[in-house]
């Protein structure tokens, strides 16, 4: 075992920290649920495999991160059959923050504002739309930068399976995004 160094493990769940809540809650769609996936993959990643070298985190981190939220999505699954079953249904929550309504009043261009919002919201709708596996490749291969070994290690796939989702993903955004895919290549 080599020596644990808590500032390089700081920064590296500070680097990884916004874009795994991403895309947690991209998986799970509440933000609630993934906190709670990304700090328990957090916790995970200090208790279990600190001492691993640094260049292993984040495969690692994503391994269990995306364990994390099969576990939920499976919960979940279970919990709305019971609520199905005994006739209960989701409760809607409609409490929207009225000062997030706000514009914003640094905004140069309220044009390119509403276009970046609709490409954003198109964006949004476009990732949660793909298969949780085409999702999570994605993200881990364009918004994380992970080479296919490491985006195959973290996904516990083959580097074949991990070429096969991010292709039919950069498909399926580019087909729903139209003239606005740029594409991450």
């Amino acid at each position: 075992m080599s020596p644990v160094d808590p500032a390089a493990l700081d920064r590296f769940l500070a680097g990884v920290e916004r874009r795994a809540l991403a895309m947690a809650e991209y998986a799970l769609g509440q933000r609630e649920d993934a906190l709670d996936a990304v700090q328990e993959a957090m916790l995970t990643l200090v208790r279990r495999y600190a001492t691993r070298p640094p260049d292993e985190w984040a495969p690692l981190f994503y391994r269990v991160l995306e364990s994390r939220i099969a576990d939920l999505r499976r919960r979940r699954g279970v919990r709305e059959r019971w609520r199905a079953w005994f006739g209960g249904g989701r409760e809607e929550e409609a409490n929207e923050d009225p000062w997030a309504q706000i514009p914003d009043p640094a905004a140069a261009d309220p044009a390119l504002a509403v276009d970046d919002a609709r490409f954003g919201s198109a964006l949004d709708a476009a990732l949660k739309a793909l298969p949780l596996r085409q999702q999570q490749c994605f993200l881990l291969r364009a918004w994380e930068g992970l080479d296919v070994a490491a985006t195959a290690r973290a996904m516990g796939c083959s580097e074949g399976s991990v070429k096969t989702h991010y292709s039919r993903a950069t498909a399926a955004l580019r087909a729903r995004l139209g003239p606005h895919w740029s594409g991450a290549e």
